[in-house]
């Protein structure tokens, strides 16, 4: 089952390493006897659906999520192995997807206005006479 990332991106599941363990957590002595933990790792470096673009693409923007590479994902929320299956290959999909999306807009600086100007020192002189007026009076 490949997991597909956009429309033109699917990793195939060649790719992607499972390894299972136990979970902390809820379950009672379920718990302590199935393997419901799931770490899901692929290496960014070493695939190849990439073009040489995206791969610098994650590379720079999940280089703080990559050990060596390869980025893991775990889950363990849910009592069931293969719940916690899909919802690891949902967080390494949307972790991907969000890594080569475009750059939004780029923030266009503006002056604030006269009238915010005018409001803003006064608002500052009022706050201030507030303050003088809390001072204890002078003995003159």
């Amino acid at each position: 089952m490949d997991l597909e990332i956009t429309r033109a991106l699917s990793i195939p599941e060649s790719e992607l390493s499972w390894r299972f363990s136990r979970s902390s957590g809820p379950g009672g002595q379920h718990v302590n006897t199935s393997d419901s933990r799931v770490e899901l790792s692929w290496s960014v470096p070493g695939s190849r659906v990439l073009s040489d673009d995206q791969r610098e693409r994650l590379l720079g923007r999940l280089d703080s999520k990559l050990i060596a590479g390869v980025i893991t994902v775990t889950a363990s929320e849910q009592r069931s192995q293969l719940r916690n299956r899909e919802i690891a290959m949902q967080k390494l999909a949307d972790l991907v997807g969000a890594a080569l999306a475009p750059d939004g807009p780029r923030r266009r600086a503006t002056k604030p206005t006269k009238g915010s100007q005018r409001r803003r020192l006064a608002t500052k002189s009022r706050r201030s006479e507030t303050k003088q007026q809390r001072k204890r009076p002078t003995a003159e």
